[in-house]
């Protein structure tokens, strides 16, 4: 085997280890720690992590030749236990790394300590925790050590072979977590028997996975599943698995079997001294795969190699002779186990050990091939899938056509599809589309198998179809829309079409077989999902309402975001057809759950609504009398439709939302009348309701519903047969009647009555349309004439007065007599006298009114206000910086500001008002100006100046008082000053509503805001600089 490529090589570690303190005895390493035993007692420790060594005299003191016959070390290289044997007995040490003497484990004295089991996992530098200990005699003892305590814990007897009492030679510990603890597992080796034993404690470790025991008849080996749930017949434990032995023959190639000497476990291998040799053997395949020499010196050669031993710790293995040390390192031991599992057909370990993806082909390859020889061809398609490098995808599928094998090649072309990366779309879409087809070739190849085995491949059918169906839709967004649509239709398959197209969400599709096949329900479901675009809804809204009424409708009203307008082509073709009589109109239903619930206010909507009230018929009775029909159209669902106001309460809005100009052409059409009267009304046509209100009398509909009616009770029992068919047909509109029938369409004369009275704004409007009725009534009456003149005279009283009977007398007949209206004639004469004398006395109540206007005119001549000669001017009160300085009396000043009023000798011309204040003329003025808005100062300003440019032409003395000739006769002046007044004195600018205005306004106002910022006071920052003044006191 090549030096490179070789998993354990044999190097020399230390030449002369025993330090000439006499031939190595025994050995142990831990951690990079090699303590030796000589045969003169020395223990020598060599310790290859820190790089130094050291020697102990375990002989010293005892008489006699002594050697060491065990030593032991723990895995961390800190605790060490040596056992001394020669003439004085045997006795057992103990010394730690940092100790400079041993301790001598007095509880052992007399005991030759055979083998150690360390607990590996608690074990500390400090602590030795639990340590099992098997003597030459059978016995286990347990015992503990501290370092810093110098001396054991305690020491205490476990267990005794009583049976057959032999040495024990190994001892290893373990542990395993139950649900009840931690469970230790110690199994103990004896020359000819193999002991385990088992306890609860409460610890928790890592723990071996495998064991091998140097046996008579060979290598005893096997796997450790502790915690496992296998026990023995008598309830023992079994925690050992996988167990064989390996024949010590098959180690000496036809040769008479050697035992080896000495053995070391790895992880895959046993390493076997034999001899001067070590052979490497595969534990799983029991194959030697390399041996080993060791470079020994001259002397050395004559006694050979002594043991070996292994590090757990370090992963090194050693072996040692008289007086050198060898150490065996492994390199990569698990590199090759693939190739061994795949040997021995254990397929799952080899792909557990598998370091590359090749190495993972090969195994799958080789798995395949042999189910493709067993003809297991399912089974060879799913390994074949998981081979990615080498072998090729075309060599497989034609490995499959080649055979004839289509479902092998389809369960191939799955699992590749599995195993493919999400980036190869290409590929994945291509085989994709190759396992479609595979899918509906099965599918046909299962519906042409014959008749007699239907049955037996009726469940695979819908088994491979639910399969398919289920590809389908893991593989939707992989798969070309076109291409697999023209698949699935080149083959029939109508069902996984309309499956495949609701997966690509190709509603359209999906919606247009569910119709032809006549399944509403399902199509409405369709349409009800939150991905169809809602424009479906509107193209296929005709056929599904033909197809459907009720469930389509009942779908809408559940749809939100549907607009109803675009509905109306398919309601009116729904509406265009007949329905049976006792068929709800489903069209009528929606439009009233829009108008009513949904708010609509389309037109559109709202006209279509009333087209199918205005068509509906609400009542037709016919009954076969002769061919005589009765109609009668129930008008109450148009009218209360058109008097509901859907806009009330909106904002700049109409109260309905219905063409009214189309709904009357309609209803006129329809011959509604009732309705035609509303809409005349609503329209503020008054004059055409109330002329279409009077065209029939409620006397001849009477007369002739009477007449109808009493044909219908003669004939009735004959009849009865024929009114039961009847009842059962359904109603056809615009049938078309023979002479013999009869139609009546009536209106009650209250309603022009009713019209007539809504009239409430234009008195004389509602004057004529009473006289349109009392010209009705009149001509319509066939009774005796004084009855007629009764009925009219009556009919005044319904007026409330309106009509007067000098307003009806041109509608009755000329040659009627005078004696007739005697009555009402005096009636309206003393209700004319009545009136007169109310106007006699309001003339009488205005001519007082009138005298006392003209006394207050008078008394205004002697009204005078007491100032003291000391009442400053108002504004002056209320403004600190007022121009004005002086009082009401005080003669001078400059007085052309006030040219145009009436001065008293050399004063000022000021306003004394009721409540005692007084101001200056111009004063006030300039108070009023600067209290109200721009336009009325403008104003006041404009009067001034016209009163001033008038006032020195046409001032007059007005001292004299006021007369009765000088108010009719003012001049322009006087009109000026009046319009001054009016706007300056009306009332007391202190007192008035002038003066409640400023209560809201701010005390400084925004043009006064640059004077504000003057009177800040700014901080200096130079006051250091200022020069300190010294005040008087």
């Amino acid at each position: 085997m090549d030096q490179s490529r070789q998993v354990f090589t044999v190097d020399l570690l230390e030449r002369y280890a025993s330090k000439g303190r006499g031939v190595i005895t025994c050995m142990a390493a831990g951690n990079d720690v090699i303590l030796l035993g000589t045969s003169k007692g020395w223990l020598i420790r060599h310790d290859f992590g820190a790089g130094g060594s050291s020697d102990f005299d375990l002989s010293s003191g005892r008489p006699g030749d002594q050697s060491i016959h065990r030593v032991f070390v723990d895995p961390g290289g800190s605790h060490c236990i040596a056992t001394v044997v020669g003439g004085g007995g045997a006795e057992t040490f103990y010394m730690h790394a940092k100790w400079s003497k041993p301790r001598v484990l007095g509880r052992l004295k007399g005991l030759i300590v055979n083998a150690v089991a360390w607990n590996r996992q608690l074990i500390t530098e400090a602590s030795t925790k639990e340590v099992v200990i098997g003597t030459d005699n059978g016995q286990l003892f347990e015992m503990a050590v501290d370092e810093k305590d110098k001396r054991e814990k305690y020491i205490k007897f476990l267990y005794e072979l009583k049976e057959l009492p032999e040495a024990f030679m190994a001892l290893q510990m373990e542990t395993a977590t139950l649900s009840n603890g931690t469970r230790y597992y110690v199994m103990a080796v004896t020359p000819t028997r193999l002991y385990s034993f088992t306890g609860i404690g409460l610890l928790e470790q890592r723990r071996a996975m495998h064991f091998a025991w140097l046996s008579g008849a060979g290598i005893y080996h096997g796997g450790l599943n502790f915690g496992a749930q296998h026990s023995y017949i008598n309830g023992d434990e079994n925690f050992v698995e996988n167990k064989a032995l390996l024949d010590y023959s098959k180690l000496s190639d036809g040769v008479d079997a050697v035992k080896p000497s000495s053995m070391a476990v790895s992880e895959f291998h046993f390493l076997l001294l034999i001899g001067n040799k070590v052979k490497v053997v595969n534990r799983i395949s029991e194959q030697i795969i390399e041996e080993l020499q060791f470079d020994q010196t001259s002397e050395s050669v004559s006694s050979g190699v002594i043991g070996l031993c292994s590090d757990a710790t370090a992963g090194l293995f050693y072996a040692y002779d008289q007086n050198s040390i060898f150490q065996v390192s492994v390199n990569d031991e698990g590199r090759d186990m693939w190739k061994v599992y795949l040997d021995m057909k254990e397929y799952a370990a080899a792909l557990a050990n598998c370091r590359d993806p090749l190495q993972r082909d090969q195994v799958y390859l080789v798995q395949a091939d042999a189910a493709f020889t067993f003809r297991d061809f399912p089974r060879a398609a799913s390994f074949y899938a998981k081979i990615n490098y080498i072998l090729s995808f075309e060599e497989v599928t034609l490995k499959f056509i080649s055979v004839g094998e289509q479902d092998a090649l389809r369960t191939f072309l799955l699992r590749k599809l599995d195993n493919l990366a999400k980036d190869d779309k290409c590929q994945i879409t291509m085989i994709s589309t190759w396992a479609t087809e595979l899918y509906l070739d099965k599918i046909n190849r299962l519906l042409l198998e014959e008749d007699n085995a239907l049955e037996k491949h009726s469940s695979e059918y819908q088994s491979i179809n639910q399969e398919f169906c289920a590809f389908l839709g893991d593989c939707k967004d992989v798969l070309d829309e076109a291409t697999t649509m023209k698949l699935l239709e080149s083959y029939g398959r109508v069902e996984e079409l309309v499956y495949f197209a609701s997966l690509k969400e190709q509603y359209e599709i999906v919606i247009h077989h569910y119709i032809q096949q006549g399944e509403t329900k399902k199509a409405l479901e369709v349409l009800q999902k939150p991905a169809v675009p809602i424009d479906l809804q509107y193209k296929f809204a005709p056929d599904l309402i033909v197809l459907d009424a009720y469930e389509t409708v009942e779908s809408w009203m559940t749809t939100k975001n549907l607009n109803p307008r675009k509905l109306i082509p398919a309601m009116m073709r729904y509406s265009s057809e007949p329905h049976a009589k006792n068929e709800t109109h489903e069209v009528i239903k929606y439009l009233e759950f829009c108008v009513h619930n949904l708010h609509n206010e389309d037109p559109g909507v709202h006209n279509l609504l009333l087209s199918l009230y205005a068509k509906q018929v609400g009542f037709v009775l016919r009954i076969l009398t002769g061919g005589n029909v009765l109609k009668h159209e129930d008008d109450d669902a148009l009218l209360r439709f058109l008097q509901c106001k859907f806009g009330k309460g909106r904002e700049n809005g109409p109260d309905f939302f219905y063409d009214p100009k189309y709904a009357l052409r309609l209803c006129l059409k329809e011959k509604r009348m009732r309705a035609c009267v509303h809409i005349y009304s609503m329209m503020s046509m008054h004059e055409e309701a109330v002329a279409l209100a009077l065209q029939f009398t409620s006397s001849q509909c009477c007369k002739l519903r009477a007449s109808s009616f009493e044909r219908i009770h003669k004939k009735f029992k004959s009849r009865l047969e024929a009114l039961q068919s009847y009842l059962e047909d359904e109603i056809v509109e615009g049938e078309k009647t023979s002479k013999s029938q009869v139609e009546y369409d009536t209106v009650d004369p209250e309603l022009a009555m009713a019209e007539a009275d809504k009239v409430e704004d234009d008195e004389d409007l509602r004057k004529k349309l009473w006289l349109m009725v009392a010209k009705h009534v009149i001509e319509q009456e066939k009774g005796t004439k004084r009855e007629n003149i009764r009925k009219a005279i009556a009919f005044l009283k319904e007026t409330d007065g309106l009509l007067k009977i000098e307003d009806i007398l041109p509608f009755f007949p000329d040659f009627a007599l005078i004696d007739d209206f005697k009555e009402a004639i005096c009636s309206s004469l003393e209700d004319y006298n009545n009136q007169i004398e109310m106007l006699k006395q309001e003339m009488n109540d205005a001519t007082h009114g009138a005298d006392n206007i003209r006394n207050d005119i008078s008394a205004l001549a002697q009204r005078y206000a007491v100032i003291d000669r000391d009442e400053e001017c108002g504004v002056l009160a209320i403004l600190v910086f007022s121009v004005c300085k002086r009082k009401i009396l005080i003669v001078g000043g400059d007085y052309r500001m006030s040219r145009g009023y009436t001065s008293v000798g050399q004063m000022a011309p000021f306003y004394v008002f009721p409540c005692g204040h007084a101001f200056h003329v111009h004063c006030l003025i300039a108070h009023v100006t600067c209290s109200v808005n721009e336009t009325q100062a403008v104003n006041i300003l404009d009067l001034q100046k016209q009163l001033t440019l008038l006032g020195d032409g046409a001032r007059k003395d007005m001292n004299g008082g006021i007369t009765e000739d000088s108010i009719t006769s003012m001049t322009p002046v006087d009109k000026l000053r009046s319009q001054l007044d009016d706007a300056i004195a009306s009332e007391c600018p202190f007192c008035g509503e002038l003066m409640i205005r400023q209560i809201s306004l701010p005390f400084i106002l925004s043009e006064e805001a640059l004077q504000v910022n003057s009177w800040e006071i700014k901080p200096q920052n130079n006051l250091a600089n200022w020069s300190s003044l010294s005040l008087p006191v």
